[in-house]
């Protein structure tokens, strides 16, 4: 392969051809599976002949190290026409800075190649490099003291790699050129003192080495989870005490032999990286619980051990950052929050509908939650025969889910509990569902309006994304097929969960036939033509088909000079304004004759008239809007507004209300501060 690189030279323009060798990729995959078959013989061989083999790979390599760091000192300095410039200061400063570019699938730089590198998937490509300091755990069977060898050499040789590594690392960056480190595959030979002869020989045998420490470890895990019990598949791979793991040991040898095949290491780096990375946290995660639990058989021999060292180790493990393109939906279905439901009916029947059509192809984890207002240690049995009929009626709704039941003494309460607690790294439920209490004005259910702002402040805080289904018994079924379209009227940044969700919509069967349009809210002196341009590229970068409407409104600084404009929603906005002016008269009064500040809910409040009366007008231009041009859609989302601070929750309600009004189905969505679509997937 040829990677063109310029470089200027006295104004003018020098085009160096520098010429990347790759073996052939059918020759890398024969040799490869060869050398699996002759190492899975030695492995055969067992743990002895492993250990006489060990010293014939270990001194080779460790006289290739010394060889390379006699040649980087001895490299001489040169003008760096041929890459290596020796130790340099300046090559160094070159080198400090990133610049992550495009490879081709075999890691050869190039321009138009199809993996782009970053800071993530180089640590996933190196990661497993390093994994060899677990191999004294993964044999801990055939040592002979365990509690006293497997720390002591962990660590030792924990501390020994990460020295040589990062010295390397220093000293390469000090020695050539960007070019030549990213283009010069064997550059550890061709300064070795010295002859890259004794490189090539420890490059081999340290490979060959890294896979011997891997057909030998993985076998041996196998086989002692199998004689736990734990997964009664891997019952074939038990072993009897002292035995050699030979069927294990064959079918960790065929799953290599798979990747192999593969012929590109750099492709599967990554997922190995995934595994090791589960692997270390389950065993941090079960040193921490022990310790912290004071389990009898629990006592550590290593003197340094501590609780919140095994805790951070777990942490770390499991807190690789989510990219955008790998975000899936866990919701939190908040099954009876509002009114009852008839007997023995413990969550809406649509409600289990909705949440698979969240879930494209029906697949995912939802976790199904009720609360149960009193005390624990009277309705524990209650408790648990709700959780047994709500399981029931997950099954039958045939939707992948948990049932959990909570007593609590509030609801409040109960859903701040669950919201700080429940899942693990990330599997915590990141999106909340629940239906629009459409039924508090109609039963006069006072309690819910603070209630209702309370779970949605409760889901700002806790970073979680908010999804309010508002006309839920008129939710289509699985079979009931919907024409029209889907609209969005995208108000605020939400890092397009309105987005995913309208695609995931379109993936059911019972919206297969509908299209999605977009409406963009944008005042009269926004340039309309312009943000249309924008949102339709966004869009087509994301490969989304939809179409693209702007509307512009009033700004409710020149709704007051000309008034507000008769439509179907003004009568709704009168109405609100009258019970909100009553409301507050009362709150007045109540304040007037307790001397007190206005309190609602138990809480001090400041009401702003004149911003109640700017609230009232938006979400009333925003129905109007909606009634006007989405009045035959199948569904409509729109941004969920967050609750004003220090308004009452009654206020709150009347807003809501007022937006949702004669809109038969509606989802009020919330983001929260992650993108879940990226242009980069």
């Amino acid at each position: 392969m040829v990677v063109s690189n310029s470089t200027a030279t006295n104004g003018t323009t020098t085009e160096v051809i520098t010429t990347v060798s790759t073996p052939s990729l059918h020759d890398l995959q024969v040799y490869g599976v060869i050398v699996t078959i002759l190492l899975c013989f030695i492995v055969f061989g067992g743990v002895k002949i492993i250990n006489r083999v060990a010293p014939a790979i270990l001194i080779p390599v460790l006289v290739s190290i010394f060889c390379i760091f006699i040649g980087i000192f001895s490299a001489p300095r040169s003008n760096a026409s041929s890459g290596i410039t020796g130790l340099r200061a300046q090559t160094f400063r070159d080198n400090w800075s990133p610049a992550y570019q495009r490879t081709t699938n075999a890691g050869i730089p190039d321009p138009e190649g199809s993996i782009y590198w970053n800071f993530n998937a180089l640590v996933g490509l190196f990661f497993p490099a390093v994994t060899g300091i677990m191999a004294g755990s993964n044999r801990s069977a055939s040592l002979k003291d365990t509690q006293r060898s497997i720390p002591v050499g962990t660590l030792a040789a924990t501390l020994t790699t990460s020295f040589l590594y990062l010295i390397s690392v220093l000293l390469f960056g000090a020695l050539a050129t960007r070019d030549e480190l990213l283009t010069n595959r064997l550059l550890t030979a061709e300064v070795a003192w010295p002859l890259p002869a004794i490189i090539y020989v420890g490059i081999i045998l340290s490979t060959l080495g890294a896979a011997l420490q891997s057909l030998t470890g993985a076998p041996r895990l196998l086989a002692a989870i199998a004689n736990d019990g734990i997964l009664p598949v891997l019952k074939y791979f038990k072993v009897t005490e002292g035995g050699e793991p030979h069927l294990a040991t064959l079918f960790t040898a065929l799953i290599c032999i798979g990747c192999v095949i593969i012929g590109n290491l750099d492709l599967i780096t990554p997922t190995i990286t995934m595994f090791f990375l589960l692997c270390y946290a389950g065993v941090n995660l079960s040193c921490f619980l022990l310790d912290l639990l004071d389990a009898p058989s629990w006592r550590p021999r290593w003197k340094f051990h501590h609780w919140s060292l095994s805790l951070l180790g777990a942490s770390l493990c499991i807190a690789n950052q989510v990219h955008p393109k790998n975000w899936y939906p866990i919701p939190l279905i908040f099954c009876r929050p509002w009114g009852k439901l008839p007997e023995n009916v413990p969550c809406h029947p649509k409600l289990a509908d909705f949440a698979n059509c969240m879930k494209k192809k029906g697949r995912g984890m939802s976790i199904f939650l009720s609360i149960i207002d009193g005390d624990y240690h009277e309705l524990a049995e209650d408790a648990k025969t709700a959780c047994r009929e709500l399981s029931t009626y997950i099954d039958y709704k045939h939707c992948e889910g948990v049932a959990e039941i909570i007593v609590a003494p509030t609801m409040s309460d109960g859903f701040r509990g669950v919201i700080q607690t429940m899942g693990l790294g990330n599997l915590k439920p990141n999106i909340v569902v629940m239906r629009y209490p459409e039924i508090w004005r109609r039963e006069n259910l006072t309690e819910i309006p603070s209630t209702f702002v309370s779970i949605i402040n409760d889901c700002i805080i806790a970073n979680k994304a908010v999804v309010i289904v508002k006309g839920l018994d008129e939710w289509p079924g699985e079979y009931q097929k919907q024409y029209g379209t889907i609209d969005l009227y995208w108000i605020v940044k939400d890092g397009g969960l309105m987005l995913l969700l309208s695609q995931l919509l379109l993936t059911k069967e019972s919206f297969e036939s509908c299209k999605i349009q977009v409406f963009c809210i944008a005042e009269e002196d926004t340039e309309a033509e312009e943000l249309k341009a924008d949102v339709k590229k966004f869009l087509y970068d994301l490969r989304l088909q939809a179409e693209v409407i702007v509307i512009t409104m009033k700004s409710w600084e020149a709704q007051i000079e000309g008034g507000v404009q008769q439509d179907d929603s003004t009568e709704a906005f009168t109405s609100a304004q009258r019970r909100i002016a009553a409301y507050l008269a009362e709150m007045k009064e109540t304040a007037r004759k307790q001397g007190t500040p206005l309190m609602a809910s138990g809480k001090q409040v400041v009401v702003n008239e004149q911003q109640v009366d700017k609230f009232l007008y938006t979400t009333l231009k925003l129905n109007s809007t909606i009634l006007r041009y989405s009045r035959m859609a199948a569904v409509v989302l729109v941004s969920l507004p967050p609750p004003p601070l220090n308004h009452p929750s009654y206020f709150y309600m009347e807003y809501m209300d007022l937006l949702v009004e004669n809109v038969p189905r509606m989802l009020i969505v919330r983001g929260y501060r992650r993108d879940v679509v990226t242009l980069f997937t």
